[in-house]
């Protein structure tokens, strides 16, 4: 299962989410993989501990590749074989972000590059579970994603500004599914940094709800464990496995999997 993480709004926590389920994902026994698509790396750093540096293997060097087939000739090789890393944690792998991709975005525009994800991830082997972290933006990677991803998680902050920009991002997708990729569904809304005691988020979630959006049951709290976890760079079931968040995000888990 390929799912991608995406969210126009910066600081919903699509990071976080991407590597805390694909933390549990790999816990539960599945090979799993987490691309970082995100100039930011986030997730990067949050599973690898580090930046990556100059002689790392990245997702840039990926699309590097794919400007230079097109110049030199084709390949049979997907290339993302060969930017994976092993994390410290069983079972889980990433594909590193890295700042090369901002300069090479209007490269790979130019020469209508926005398949070639989906065409590697399709052709790549071994893996159960495949997460992909996004920018705050729609821009050639975050397509790119939405095209290669057979399910879409929407992280949404129960801010008012977010509430009404979540109709032009679900537009946004739903434009992508009907030009790019029958395939894709948005599997559900995410609701992170949930207060259940304060009015406006309850009253937020109550009105997508009503509204027949899709928003799932399992919801996020907040917590400064999230903030100690990126520190560390340990996915909460593994900082604090027993700690009241590590439960909400296994009972997110469960409910996408619960089919």
């Amino acid at each position: 299962m390929r799912r991608v993480i995406f969210n126009q709004k910066g600081g919903v926590g699509k990071s976080t989410i991407t590597c805390n389920l694909a933390a549990i994902s790999a816990l539960e026994g599945k090979r799993t993989l987490v691309i970082d698509l995100d100039i930011q790396g986030n997730s990067t750093q949050y599973l690898l501990g580090r930046k990556v540096s100059e002689s790392d293997k990245t997702i840039a060097l990926f699309f590097k590749d794919c400007l230079s087939l097109s110049l030199f000739g084709g390949g049979s090789n997907s290339g993302l074989e060969n930017v994976i890393h092993e994390t410290p944690f069983p079972n889980l792998f990433v594909i590193p972000s890295h700042p090369d991709l901002e300069p090479l975005q209007g490269r790979l525009e130019s020469r209508f590059k926005i398949f070639k994800l989906k065409e590697a991830l399709e052709k790549l082997e071994g893996f159960d579970a495949i997460y992909m972290d996004t920018p705050p933006i729609l821009n050639f990677y975050s397509q790119s994603a939405l095209i290669a991803a057979e399910k879409c998680l929407i992280p949404f902050d129960c801010d008012t500004f977010a509430r009404e920009a979540l109709y032009t991002l679900m537009q946004a997708v739903t434009e992508v599914k009907t030009d790019h990729n029958q395939n894709l569904q948005i599997e559900g809304i995410i609701v992170n940094q949930f207060q259940k005691q304060a009015n406006l988020p309850r009253q937020l979630v109550d009105e997508l709800i009503a509204e027949g959006l899709p928003v799932l049951a399992a919801m996020i709290s907040p917590s400064i464990k999230v903030r100690e976890s990126h520190t560390v760079s340990q996915p909460l079931v593994h900082y604090v496995p027993n700690h009241k968040l590590s439960d909400e995000y296994r009972a997110l888990y469960a409910e996408l999997h619960s089919e």
